[in-house]
């Protein structure tokens, strides 16, 4: 019967016996029984293999693996390559699950079917207070994944929880599971998972609690600086919606606006550059006239990149495009 296939759940583990013990309380917890969990310890200087073996010994459920290879991509790959579910997911080893989670996410694949991705509205929490950034990305997530619209702002940020999808293992080997090597490796999935079509399946509850702390690998790695978001979003532009015949124009001279215009320039790609801050209208960036935005409606058959952060202005931005027909990732995209 369709409701006994198998999840499989893909774990990396570096240095979390802190919370690891929580995580997988969690997923023994689950409301749904019929789950694997293929745990990779990538080289902990800590006691997180001591208590995953202790766990596994425990569970035959929970398997437990050294990573061969270094680092959480090389952990992923050996972790699918143990697996046997016909659904793959992803955990981090110092979230916790809430008690539904892969039960919802099963049930919403089995009544959506192939080409879809099962989601959940996630919680940030933490010891110590949250900052502002980190609410307004649950806050932005959360209504993307209420809606099922998640690929609308695939230019901004990543919009696919890294430890809270599930997908048929025919639709992750589609869209290549873990085998490139680009980080930062969820983002580059998320875009994967954009680019092959699958869709996101709406969903209101709140199925996992991600955790915050200063030595959180995506805070001190130097594979998730903001320089690397930009860089794999430029190359899915240029691959995935960039046309040449269009006029293509960069708004905002900031530091990520200027990222964005040297990759433009080593590749030989012209572009207008456009800002509304009067200090720097007129002069030259990397021998690039900095135009005033108003220029906009002298430039036809454009296709503009925002890299203008502050959201008021960014409203703006989108008032103005819809007002002369434009349509967001077709004709403008927000890059921040």
């Amino acid at each position: 019967m369709k409701e006994n296939l198998l999840i499989s759940i893909i774990m990396p583990v570096k240095d979390t016996e802190r919370f690891i013990v929580e995580c997988l309380e969690s997923i023994e917890n689950q409301s749904e029984n019929n789950w694997e969990l293929i745990a990779v310890n990538d080289g902990s200087s800590d006691n997180s293999l001591s208590i995953l073996k202790e766990f596994s010994r425990k569970d035959g459920r929970i398997l437990v693996f050294n990573n061969t290879g270094n680092g959480i991509i090389d952990a992923l790959r050996l972790a699918y390559s143990k697996s046997k579910g016909d659904f793959i997911t992803r955990m981090d080893s110092d979230d916790i699950m809430s008690l539904d989670k892969l039960k919802v996410m099963k049930t919403n694949l089995l009544k959506s079917g192939r080409g879809h991705i099962s989601l959940g509205l996630v919680i940030y929490f933490s010891e110590t207070e949250l900052g502002l950034g980190f609410k307004n990305y649950e806050n932005w997530l959360n209504e993307l994944i209420s809606k099922g619209t998640n690929f609308e702002g695939i230019y901004k940020e990543c919009v696919i929880p890294s430890p809270c999808w599930m997908v048929f293992r025919e639709d992750l080997e589609n869209c290549e599971a873990f085998r490139p090597n680009d980080y930062p490796e969820d983002y580059d999935l998320a875009f994967r998972f954009y680019s092959f079509g699958l869709k996101p399946i709406p969903c209101n509850k709140v199925l996992h609690y991600w955790r915050d702390y200063l030595t959180r690998t995506s805070r001190t790695h130097i594979h998730y600086a903001d320089n690397t978001f930009l860089e794999i979003k430029a190359r899915y532009f240029l691959n995935l919606e960039y046309d040449s015949s269009k006029n293509l124009i960069v708004w905002g001279a900031g530091d990520k606006g200027k990222k964005i215009a040297k990759i433009l320039i080593e590749k030989g790609i012209e572009f207008f550059w456009i800002c509304d801050n009067p200090k720097k209208i007129g002069k030259h960036i990397y021998e690039q006239e900095m135009l005033p935005f108003t220029e906009l409606e002298y430039i036809k058959n454009s296709q503009s990149i925002i890299t203008v952060a502050n959201l008021n202005a960014q409203k703006e931005i989108k008032k103005y495009f819809e007002g002369i027909n434009l349509i967001l990732n077709k004709d403008y995209f927000f890059f921040c």
